[in-house]
């Protein structure tokens, strides 16, 4: 592909410009459009392998110049997927309305070539100029072997998700400005990680807000699975204000914190009232994994395993409790890390504190219950009551199991599932012995069912967890990460293993004063090395 290539709409008609030259789209469209340029005239032998830069470069800009043309088969064709990229590269013209559009490529690296579109969208006498950059990739046809696009929804936009389209028309609901529990407005410019958030907000609440709508360009998602996500304002509706639980100071930290790291997410939960302060994720995507993942969170779940330990009277903070190298329960050993052990003198809070994972396990049998963990996590904490936030989010999971599966519960590995909400939420409940479940907007807005516990703990079981938590965050595996943080405060770290992968997950749960926030990192190995500073971090500016 030349330097300076360019696809233009000129007085409504797609050409490729190259060098002050224009060229139809017909004329660059050979052997009828079966993406095969570089071989047009060569033998009818299938070629194997990848392509050659050639190849790459000459598919990649007959494919963007029958784009570009608006003839959205013709484009299709040189596709390794007709029939799913057809609709979208009509409906790019036909549905999000582009009037006039310069495609710019760069240089190929390897398979790929990227491109830089700018564009005019026009609606209902509205325009606004729209640009984006995206990449393509030219494969082998796996029948054919003619070199062709690598069809994926990227290619039109690098937001487009699967089975999602392209629309401009009048906004299905009216714009919403959200502000925080003191007033502060949040956008997603400023606070990336609320994108998904404030598009489900907007969907659910921009009706009842006061709002008008205005005339967008969005992504809207297959079958209504996800709000629609905004591209482009070409005319402001008036906004309705929403207000939220969100602390500003507190999502500007934790957004900071997550981007330390490829892949991490953390949320900040009000103890006394269960108000989520902030949601924060490493890659800001259309994901909330902060609210809607579900792994394994590891010794972090040490929590609701000592809460459950404390209440059948098994344990207390004082009392000495065994905490050898390894254990075996049915048939299943669960060790320590690096395999250490402790003086069979040594208290449950040192225990907990050094995150002593065979301390845990021994007792399992002492409850001769294996679904005790289970009933504490729903009946006390809230986990698995079907949660309203205000927005898309999973409550938790700590099923039913026996044998070596039910011990593994105990720590936080096997069958348990949850996010970085859930343990918020978890550690806000430690602190102040009854479960507040979380929400985003006040229950006010739309008198939602909240869930609710069964029962709180004792004054007595909350005041050991707390002082356990405590000794974590001041002499034990928390003590690093958390000595930045002021305040009364408590932590719980953990790593998980999921998935076989070499380098665990990490974990960390905390508090300060009337703030609990609890992050994971992927792969980020020891809880206090990688989720600690993040929780530290939002602690720190909410607190």
């Amino acid at each position: 592909m030349r330097s300076g290539a360019k696809v233009a709409v000129i007085g409504g008609v797609f050409v490729l410009v190259s060098g002050g030259l224009g060229y139809g789209a017909y004329s660059l469209v050979l052997g009828g459009g079966d993406g095969d340029t570089a071989t047009a005239s060569a033998s009818s032998e299938v070629k194997t392998g990848p392509p050659s830069g050639e190849e790459t470069e000459a598919t990649a800009k007959e494919f963007l110049a029958a784009w570009a043309s608006g003839d959205g088969t013709a484009a299709s064709l040189l596709t390794n997927n007709e029939a799913a990229s057809e609709p979208l590269l009509t409906g790019f013209a036909e549905d999000a309305h582009v009037t006039n559009a310069v495609i710019t490529p760069g240089p190929a690296v390897g398979a790929k070539v990227p491109y830089t579109v700018k564009a005019t969208v026009s609606y209902d006498g509205k325009t606004k100029p729209w640009s984006y950059a995206s990449e393509l990739t030219v494969v082998r046809g796996l029948t054919t072997g003619k070199a062709l696009v690598d069809w994926q929804p990227t290619v039109i936009h690098p937001q487009l998700t699967e089975g999602a389209t392209l629309k401009t028309g009048e906004s299905a609901t009216a714009s919403i400005e959200a502000v925080d529990h003191n007033g502060k407005v949040l956008d997603k410019e400023t606070y990336p990680s609320l994108g998904p958030i404030l598009d489900t907000l907007r969907e659910k609440y921009g009706d009842t807000t006061g709002g008008s709508p205005g005339i967008e360009t969005w992504m809207e998602p297959e079958g209504g699975s996800a709000a629609n996500t905004t591209l482009l304002t070409l005319a402001k509706g008036k906004p309705g204000k929403l207000q939220t639980t969100l602390d500003a100071d507190a999502q500007a930290a934790a957004e900071k914190a997550v981007k330390k790291f490829s892949q991490a997410s953390v949320v900040a939960v009000r103890p006394s009232t269960g108000s989520i302060r902030a949601v924060a994720n490493n890659p800001a995507t259309g994901f909330n994994a902060a609210m809607q993942g579900t792994q394994a969170p590891g010794s972090t779940l040490k929590i609701v395993t000592a809460a459950m330990l404390l209440e059948k009277g098994l344990v207390s903070a004082n009392r000495p409790t065994e905490c050898p190298k390894e254990v075996m329960y049915q048939g299943r050993t669960f060790h320590n890390l690096d395999y250490f052990e402790l003086p069979a003198s040594t208290s449950f809070t040192t225990s907990f504190a050094r995150s002593c994972n065979t301390a845990f396990i021994k007792l399992i049998d002492d409850t001769k219950d294996d679904s005790a963990l289970p009933k504490e996590a729903r009946d006390v904490f809230g986990i698995g009551l079907d949660w309203k936030t205000g927005v898309t989010s999973v409550d938790g999971e700590v099923p039913e199991e026996t044998g070596g599966e039910a011990a593994a519960q105990y720590i936080g590995q096997g069958t348990v599932q949850m996010n970085a909400l859930n343990m918020a939420s978890i550690t806000a409940t430690a602190r102040t012995g009854t479960f507040h479940q979380p929400v985003i907007v006040p229950q006010s807005l739309d008198d939602r069912q909240l869930a609710t516990a069964p029962r709180s703990l004792s004054p007595n079981v909350t005041r050991q967890l707390n002082d356990m938590m405590r000794a974590t965050a001041s002499w034990g595996t928390g003590k690093t990460a958390m000595a930045s943080v002021g305040g009364d405060k408590g932590a719980k770290t953990g790593s998980a293993e999921v998935d076989g992968q070499s380098t665990s997950n990490s974990w960390f749960t905390g508090f300060s004063n009337d703030l609990a926030a609890a992050a994971v990192v992927q792969s980020g190995g020891h809880g206090g090395d990688a989720a600690g500073p993040v929780v530290a971090s939002v602690l720190r500016a909410g607190s």
